[in-house]
């Protein structure tokens, strides 16, 4: 798949890709975002960008990524992890299903996420993953 930001100053091409999309409802993405954060994971070796990117240490395991020119977000991404890339860069990702929500209990009442796919809770997510300590 290829994409590119709003301005088309940065330039994303993505091999391989896991073929769904994830919506986060942490405090820190819905500041992120503006609302739930939707991504869809690809790894790094399969994924190339041109262009001028910005990135910012969100927290002590990762970083977000936007276009320096038009400040459209990028990506998500844990250190040495798969990226998170956003779904709306790319014409090709609409047929991407939704196939997860996490921080399910902190999503806002008035744009629910429909489907059947899992929805974990806080408490659900944290159980088995790194977080930020704190996060409300």
């Amino acid at each position: 798949m290829k994409g590119q930001c709003l301005c088309g100053a940065v330039e994303l091409r993505v091999g391989r890709h896991a073929g769904g999309v994830s919506a986060c409802h942490c405090s820190m993405c819905r500041r992120w975002s503006g609302s739930a954060a939707l991504g869809f994971s690809a790894q790094a070796a399969g994924l190339s960008v041109s262009g001028p990117v910005k990135s910012y240490r969100s927290s002590s395991f990762a970083e977000r990524a936007w276009c320096d020119r038009c400040g459209s977000h990028l990506w998500i991404r844990d250190d040495d992890a798969e990226y998170d890339l956003m779904p709306g860069l790319f014409d090709d990702a609409r047929d991407l299903p939704l196939v997860r929500e996490i921080y399910f209990d902190r999503a806002w009442a008035f744009a629910p996420l429909a489907g059947d796919h899992p929805r974990l809770t806080r408490a659900d997510y944290e159980a088995g993953h790194r977080f930020v300590e704190g996060e409300q």
